[in-house]
């Protein structure tokens, strides 16, 4: 019951908590701002409703706004009609569901199937599918993130409590009025009938929102829809780091060997990097974790039933379903300390090859010192692909299509761009086949044989852990880092 718990704890913070986590406080692989522009974006929730999209339809073309509706699918099959006329009048329709669930309490494949509904009823009213998608109550799961090729993820900045009636239009219209600036996203709704909302309470957001306009076009400040948005902020960000690199070479370097974009680490990132973490804390805490060197850990580790399919090691032995293993987890502070101190991915795989390289006989003494850990089979983690762990004497494998490989993939993607000297954009320049993660074991007998101190270790590092194939390991195998991080920590 207790490993039950366990587990359930862990798959839904890594399946919910954490994603949620990133997303609101960094916009991690969503877009909820604009950068660049001399506007606003107007976005509507949880419609259409029969009452009040009408009156804020009217409202938005008596002012010439333009706005983003992201519509209940169940909603837009009842009233094609004010979805047809939120398309012709020029406002952009994204996807808020089939019904106004929250993506945490639903499977990956029951949130694909909602989006896919609501996206054919969409395209049988205005003849197009629609790209953009806002999760009701702004909630992601972890495989909403591995959607990006079907939908743009929309979040907001700017958000106002509209949906409670008792806020009242006074109210409601100072909120607004100081949040009117160039790049806000407003989330607003236009329906009061889900869970939570006031069924009234569009009639207060539509007098604060006609005062608002009234005000931004005293601004000069206009509307803009979000797909424009996008565009706009991209082509802004593009220039702006055009003309960056442009500074940068007019420049001379005092010094060329400086780590490049390794300069001070941003609050956001210091944040999202203690969280990160604190979460590794308490998974140690809670799945008791042990590591050979407490004062510098490279590898902390645990036993379990190995849980696949069979597979064939070094020297020919078999681990099967149930056999005991050694699962190894990279200590995820070290990793982050060793990218902070690198400048490329090279150094990052000599750091650790060296880390592997010295723990590795650690390993085999503790394991000969635990008689408990004899009747281990293998150890075993998880890595992204890369060839270096070979050397070391590990099998390398794929792992088969599951919940288990998808989620660990999108981990680490995640914690590539926060330790790599890139940052995320390393992951744009990476073709998705070359983020896989893998497999890999070694027999345990391999282990004391190799790595024990009865001489044999000695005889494995003076004849391959020379600086040299170091390097030339590091270059051949580790465009990410050797044995770049297990999962889930």
């Amino acid at each position: 019951m207790e490993t039950l718990l366990l587990w359930l704890f862990y798959v839904s913070t890594l399946y919910a908590f954490i994603p949620g986590l990133i997303t609101r406080l960094f916009g991690f692989r969503v877009f909820r701002r604009g950068v660049g522009m001399n506007e606003f974006a107007l976005t509507f929730d949880d419609g259409p409703d029969p009452v009040y999209t009408s009156q804020l339809l009217d409202l938005l073309k008596k002012y010439k706004a333009k706005a983003t509706f992201f519509v209940v699918g169940s909603n837009a099959e009842k009233y094609p009609h004010l979805i047809k006329r939120m398309h012709e009048e020029g406002h952009l329709i994204g996807i808020h569901n089939y019904v106004h669930k929250t993506n945490w309490l639903m499977g990956p494949s029951a949130v694909k199937k909602q989006i896919q509904r609501t996206n054919k009823i969409i395209c049988d009213i205005i003849g197009s599918d629609t790209h953009y998608y806002r999760p009701p109550w702004g909630i992601v799961n972890l495989f909403d993130f591995a959607r990006r090729s079907e939908t743009q993820i929309v979040l907001w900045s700017s958000m106002f409590g509209d949906w409670r009636q008792r806020l009242g239009a006074d109210r409601l219209t100072q909120r607004m009025l100081k949040k009117l600036k160039s790049g806000e996203v407003f989330l607003l709704h236009d329906c009061g009938n889900t869970l939570g909302a006031n069924a009234k309470a569009p009639v207060q957001m539509l007098i604060a929102l006609e005062r608002v306009l009234q005000e931004a076009e005293k601004k000069g400040l206009g509307t803009i829809r979000i797909d424009d948005m996008i565009s706009k902020s991209e082509a802004a960000k593009r220039e702006a780091k055009s003309k960056k690199t442009l500074a940068s070479m007019s420049k001379n370097a005092p010094n060329k060997t400086a780590p490049k974009g390794r300069g001070r680490l941003f609050w956001g990132k210091k944040l999202l990097v203690s969280l990160w973490l604190l979460w590794e804390k308490i998974f140690h805490m809670l799945f008791q974790l042990r590591t050979t060197n407490q004062e510098d850990p490279i590898f902390h580790f645990r036993i379990r039933p190995y849980r696949g399919q069979p597979v064939t090691m070094n020297g020919g032995i078999e681990l099967v379903n149930g056999d005991r293993v050694l699962e190894l987890h990279f200590d995820n502070k070290r990793l982050f300390e060793i990218g902070s101190r690198s400048r490329n991915s090279v150094q990052i795989a000599i750091q650790m090859i060296r880390g592997v390289e010295k723990t590795l006989p650690e390993l085999a003494q503790y394991v000969q010192s635990h008689p408990e850990l004899l009747d281990v089979k293998a150890l075993y983690g998880v890595s992204m692909i890369n060839r270096g762990p070979e050397q070391f004497g590990f099998t390398v494998t794929d792992l088969p299509d599951s919940f288990f490989a998808r989620s660990t993939r999108l981990y680490l993607k995640f914690l590539m761009s926060v330790i790599h000297p890139s940052g995320g954009d390393r992951l744009k320049q990476r073709s998705s086949h070359e983020l896989i993660p893998k497999l890999i074991v070694m027999p345990i007998e391999l282990l004391l044989d190799k790595y024990s101190e009865d001489g044999s270790h000695r005889r494995y590092s003076n004849k391959e852990s020379s600086e040299a194939v170091k390097e030339e390991a590091a270059e051949e195998a580790t465009d990410e880092a050797t044995l770049s991080a297990t999962q889930p920590c």
